[in-house]
């Protein structure tokens, strides 16, 4: 087309891109970020003498998870995925178990210091994700529960939260019943 008929149809001159110099197009300038995203995991001993907390949520089990605070595998891996979009590094950062505060703590209230964060740097969570591997208990009776309260936490709508959960067919320490670990993805959106 010529130069007049794309000025005409008011369309960008495609020969305004060239570039000389590398005998090319030039290419745009990058659009800033407006999405991110994180993934997380985490993995804890199955102990007897323990609670077993998921998603903020006591289950009734015979083993509970061993950990410096209250080792809430699903939390925990919730927590890295986001800390890991904002590449803030994970909660062993920012809640070392060497520090004894942080012993048995609730890793709800921890949960909402690194939604915190997410809100300070300006974004907001678009949708987690993530998958509890284990044995035993069942726990598709649990999910709604631990969906609701991660969402009410997080300011979520329910459809924000995804969990899922799995066995590992008896294979490892997990399918053995060692122990249970998440593997979580959040998205972060800023407007």
């Amino acid at each position: 087309m010529g130069a007049k008929l794309l000025e005409t149809l008011n369309l960008p001159n495609p020969l305004d891109r060239y570039d000389t110099l590398t005998n090319g197009l030039r290419s745009s300038p990058p659009a800033p970020m407006n999405i991110r995203i994180g993934n997380g995991y985490d993995v804890h001993r199955l102990v007897a003498g323990r609670p077993l907390i998921l998603g903020g949520i006591p289950i009734e089990h015979h083993l509970g998870l061993d950990g410096h605070s209250d080792a809430d595998v699903l939390t925990h891996a919730i927590m890295d995925a986001l800390l890991g979009a904002l590449s803030l590094g994970d909660i062993g950062h920012y809640f070392p178990p060497t520090d004894p505060k942080w012993k048995g703590a609730d890793s709800i209230e921890l949960l909402k210091q690194v939604y915190g964060l997410v809100q300070e740097r300006g974004w907001r969570i678009g949708n987690l994700d993530s998958v509890i591997v284990a044995e035993r208990p069942k726990l598709k009776p649990h999910i709604a529960t631990m969906s609701q309260r991660l969402a009410d936490v997080l300011n979520l709508d329910l459809d924000q939260v995804g969990i899922k959960a799995t066995t590992n067919e008896q294979l490892d320490a997990m399918g053995e019943q060692k122990g249970i670990c998440v593997h979580a993805v959040a998205l972060l959106i800023k407007d």
